[in-house]
C-alpha cells in the first residue's frame, strides 16, 4: 500500500491588523505578469487567520497554514514557529 502524503496550503503575508480576538488579518501578495504588455505588478488578497492568545503584532512575517473551517470566514491558522517579528524603531 502506498501512504498519501497531503501537502496543506500554506502563504507567507504581513499582519495588517489584529482587533478581533484570536484573529489576525494577513496580507498575502503575489507577482503577476500581464500577457498582453509583459508587465509585472503586485495583486494583494486579505485572509483571516486564527491567531490563538493574539501573539502576533501589526507588520509581522507569518506563514499561514490551511486548516478545517474555525469560523464563516477564517480558513487559515498562523504557524507559530515560521513567525519573524516586524523591526521597530527605537531611538
Amino acid at each position: 500500500m502506498e501512504q498519501k502524503i497531503s501537502l496543506k496550503q500554506t502563504f507567507t503575508g504581513v499582519v495588517v491588523k489584529t482587533a478581533m480576538k484570536d484573529t489576525a488579518t494577513v496580507r498575502v501578495d503575489r507577482y503577476v505578469k500581464n500577457a498582453k504588455y509583459k508587465k509585472y505588478f503586485v495583486r494583494s488578497q486579505k485572509y483571516l487567520a486564527h491567531d490563538h492568545g493574539n501573539t502576533v503584532k501589526v507588520g509581522d512575517t507569518v506563514t499561514i497554514v490551511a486548516t478545517r473551517p474555525i469560523s464563516k470566514l477564517k480558513r487559515f491558522a498562523i504557524d507559530p514557529a515560521k513567525t519573524v517579528p516586524a523591526e521597530s524603531d527605537t531611538n
